[in-house]
């Protein structure tokens, strides 16, 4: 009995929709812990680099060590962009493996990559100029929070991913690399927010966005080392963890009063609380990165 041609091109379409789910399936299977790991950490990198080309940028709009912040600002764009083009299509350098994901690569490419294309014009206009002109600034402010929130919407797809991946991987473990990156985030954020308030851009707005930020850091430093079942964190227990988060929090009892002081003190910024932020912010960042790879490699075992 002849199949007529429409039936057939519908039983075709199905087995290669069919295919395609296997393949699917089976390409995010052969991701191991490790590289899930990874690709949490590595992914959620990306927020806390979009905070600090804004921090950096702002740095430069302050003329506070031009040089130096053009060349960490070339630097971290490179590593964005990089860390983008490794998370969609692989990277051996990096060490990620590709993302099959269908709903994930229609996040990256059709709601990070537009927003980062427009952000990424104007890095390259202040790295040619060497100065950050008032309309670069403008659409700088206007779409780094979009950036950072369209990859924070990638975290949380890739989060989901690991946990129904069938990999060996704790549900909480990978929450806990999520929230332990995202403070590496808040460091540059809360300097950012420093920054602006220091550029007297939306002062009042800036002070209740760096209150709620340091407030979000501080809760989730706690909760990291403690527990906080409303972050379904269920705290740290590794001495060595422990340890390293005891350096992030001996750093942050001296960086918490510098936001106080931008928070809740009407005027100027003084041009010394500018320079104590700017040596500040990036201790901090590294020692919180140190965390956050500690828990990956717990993710590996």
């Amino acid at each position: 009995m002849r199949i007529p041609k429409g039936i057939l091109t519908k039983i075709t379409m199905i087995a290669f929709c069919l295919i395609c789910s296997t393949m699917q399936a089976a390409a995010e299977k052969t991701i191991t812990p490790a590289q899930w790991g990874t690709i949490l950490n590595f992914s959620g990198r990306q927020r806390m680099l979009s905070q600090k080309m804004t921090k950096e940028i702002l740095l430069i709009s302050l003329d506070y060590n031009k040089a130096e912040n053009l060349s960490a600002l070339e630097k971290t764009a490179t590593l964005f962009d990089n860390t983008l083009d490794g998370l969609r299509d692989g990277s051996a350098e990096l060490g990620l493996p590709p993302t099959s994901s269908r709903r994930i690569l229609r996040q990256i490419d059709m709601k990070i990559v537009p927003v980062w294309n427009v952000f990424f014009r104007q890095v390259q206009g202040i790295l040619t100029a060497n100065a950050v002109s008032p309309e670069q600034l403008s659409v700088v402010i206007e779409n780094n929070i979009p950036l950072l929130a369209e990859m924070n919407k990638c975290v949380k797809l890739y989060e989901k991913e690991a946990s129904k991946s069938g990999v060996e991987m704790d549900p909480k473990l990978a929450v806990t690399i999520n929230l332990a990156g995202k403070q590496r985030m808040l460091t540059q954020k809360m300097s950012k927010e420093f920054f602006l308030i220091a550029k007297n851009v939306q002062t009042e707005a800036n002070r209740l966005n760096l209150q709620e930020t340091y407030n979000l850091f501080d809760r989730t430093l706690k909760g990291l080392m403690d527990g906080d079942e409303l972050l379904e964190l269920p705290g740290t227990k590794a001495p060595e963890i422990r340890a390293q988060l005891g350096k992030v929090q001996s750093l942050w009892d001296g960086f918490a009063p510098l936001m106080t002081y931008a928070a809740k003190t009407k005027g100027a910024v003084s041009a010394e609380k500018i320079g104590e932020v700017a040596q500040k912010n990036l201790p901090l960042l590294s020692e919180m990165n140190k965390a956050v790879k500690m828990y990956e490699n717990q993710a590996a075992k």
